[in-house]
């Protein structure tokens, strides 16, 4: 099995993909998304989906994709998802695998959607999912700057697909970005320093 990755500016992009993903034939339980919750809710609020209206009586609860109705995008896999804190990043929406990486590192968590403190971090989730640290760190700062991150767990003859699908819809070029960061100062994600209003944007 293989982690295919994908950073997105925005949650319309991040949308775009998983809904190709989807039309590809890859399933919730293959994809995940991890965002920070004002990005997934400020997306949703404008009128794509009203999230924080249509799920408030499921918020926390546990349901994920399965338990909600279907729907394209993002949309499906998020609804029914409350906000997990996670270092150096603070409220964020997670589903899938990551959502899963996440909560093995807080105790009494139900698979695929988990609430409160998460104590393990973005980065040794993402490594756990078999990426290289020196991209987990790009991939958490990346989130931590308002961008979204969708993985796709697949097989090695499905892997290309998923890299083609994410690529095609805008995912962010990492070894551009990555010497961008760089020669801005940048070294590594650092799960003691929150983003503000005033912390640089992906």
């Amino acid at each position: 099995m293989r982690t295919i990755v994908g950073l997105f500016r925005n949650a319309s992009d991040a949308d775009m993909a998983v809904s190709a993903l989807k039309d590809a034939g890859f399933t919730n339980t293959d994809i995940s998304v991890l965002a920070r919750d004002q990005v997934v809710n400020g997306y949703y609020d404008k009128g794509a989906y009203r999230f924080t209206e249509d799920v408030g009586a499921a918020e926390g609860a546990g349901v994920g994709a399965a338990g909600g109705a279907v729907v394209g995008g993002i949309t499906g896999l998020l609804m029914g998802l409350g906000a997990i804190a996670i270092p150096g990043i603070g409220p964020a929406i997670a589903v899938g695998t990551l959502a899963t990486a996440l909560g093995s590192a807080a105790a009494g968590t139900a698979v695929g959607a988990v609430t409160g403190a998460v104590t393990g971090g973005v980065v040794a989730a993402l490594v756990d999912m078999g990426l290289p640290e020196e991209d987990a760190n790009l991939y958490a700062e990346g989130i931590k700057r308002g961008g979204v991150l969708v993985t796709v767990q697949t097989t090695d003859p499905q892997a290309a697909t998923a890299e083609s699908i994410l690529n095609r819809s805008n995912a962010v070029e990492v070894d551009r970005q990555r010497q961008t960061w760089r020669s801005d100062g940048w070294n590594r994600f650092d799960d003691t320093d929150y983003p503000s209003t005033t912390y640089p944007r992906l």
